[in-house]
């Protein structure tokens, strides 16, 4: 069945928050306000002066790093074709991300979406870093109601282990853009996380009017993640060792 996706213009600013439950061994919760972009990637917002300090977007902080060439649309063609997917040239990919902001950024989870001219889903992949610098991208085959399920192969917490599946459910509409993915292991459902906003255009105005009330979004992104880290290990959830190695499945 064909899937099709109306989504907004293009750059945008998703404004909304991200959330997160872990239901065992322990519960626990939290919500924070939270913005990201959603750009071409074909066409990448190119700032002035003093705004750029405010959001670049750079090839190095996805993917193969932009190795080979070609930016991110480079990186993520050569992606596909190796594992048997071919983009016609006139396609488009969107791209859900954090933007490198006052020289940070940290994007736990990066969402492609790979579009034709006419909307149809011609492919949809997630990439997740881990605050370990490493990197895994997972192609994803999304139902008409934007579903996927995928097992989970990348070390991302120090609380889990690879081992369980994603169950996805992915919204790219002209009025909301969301992504909810939920980790269940041996039957179980382990955690629940959501980011979700209304897309607004990218204008200067919008961007300033957003950065003042989401003041150092990317660097408290990285800030929360290890604030909460250190919640559960103060109530002793067990820490599960990281492999020595870190797999990246972005090439």
């Amino acid at each position: 069945m064909t899937t099709t996706v109306t989504p907004p213009p293009v750059p945008s600013l998703v404004e909304g928050t991200v959330s997160h439950t872990r239901h065992t061994p322990l519960t626990h919760r939290f919500r924070h306000r939270h913005f990201q972009w959603l750009v071409d990637v074909d066409d990448l917002p190119r700032l002035p002066w003093p705004t750029s300090l405010l959001a670049r977007f750079d090839a190095a902080d996805h993917l193969d790093g932009g190795r080979l060439g070609g930016g991110i649309r480079g990186d993520l063609d050569r992606f596909l074709a190796a594992r048997g997917v071919s983009l016609p040239q006139n396609s488009r990919v969107l791209m859900l991300a954090h933007a490198r902001s006052l020289g940070h950024v940290f994007d736990p989870l990066t969402v492609y979406w790979c579009i034709a001219p006419d909307g149809e889903l011609l492919a949809t992949v997630l990439e997740v870093h881990n605050t370990y610098r490493g990197r895994h991208t997972y192609l994803i085959q999304v139902d008409d109601r934007g579903r996927a399920a995928v097992d989970k192969a990348f070390y991302v917490s120090p609380f889990n282990d690879v081992s369980g599946s994603y169950d996805i459910r992915l919204v790219l509409e002209e009025r909301r853009v969301a992504v909810a993915i939920r980790l269940n292991r041996d039957g179980t459902t382990v955690l629940d996380a959501a980011v979700a906003g209304r897309p607004i255009p990218a204008t200067t105005r919008a961007l300033l009017s957003t950065t003042v009330r989401h003041a150092f979004m990317t660097h408290r992104v990285t800030a929360l993640i290890r604030w909460h880290g250190v919640r559960l290990w103060m109530r002793r959830l067990p820490v599960v060792p990281r492999p020595h190695r870190l797999e990246e499945a972005v090439r």
